[in-house]
């Protein structure tokens, strides 16, 4: 598993949540929505420091990762964070 988040998604993220450099931002799974990866479940998003990661990326001083507790929902596929213009919001999708 790995993680790829799109240079448009960071500068989302940064403006969104107000991030600096040094910030660490977790996708974490929780119970309901609608999500790519496994039914009934959908990912989340909070600013805080890590636990136990289980993959990371660092892009503009910005730690964005996933912990090991919430590594079984990606089924073994990685995590691609992208900005889709249109909607003006960041999308998930997944690679194998």
């Amino acid at each position: 598993m790995n993680i790829n988040v799109s240079d448009e998604a960071v500068k989302w993220f940064e403006k969104e949540l107000e991030l600096d450099s040094g910030d660490q931002v977790q996708f974490f799974v929780r119970y309901g929505g609608c999500g790519d990866f496994q039914s009934g479940f959908s990912l989340g998003v909070t600013v805080k420091a890590p636990d136990e990661e289980a993959v990371s990326i660092e892009k503009d001083g910005i730690l964005f990762y996933v912990e090991k507790k919430d590594e079984w929902y990606f089924d073994g596929h990685s995590l691609v964070v992208n900005y889709n213009e249109d909607i003006q919001e960041i999308t998930y999708d997944h690679e194998k």
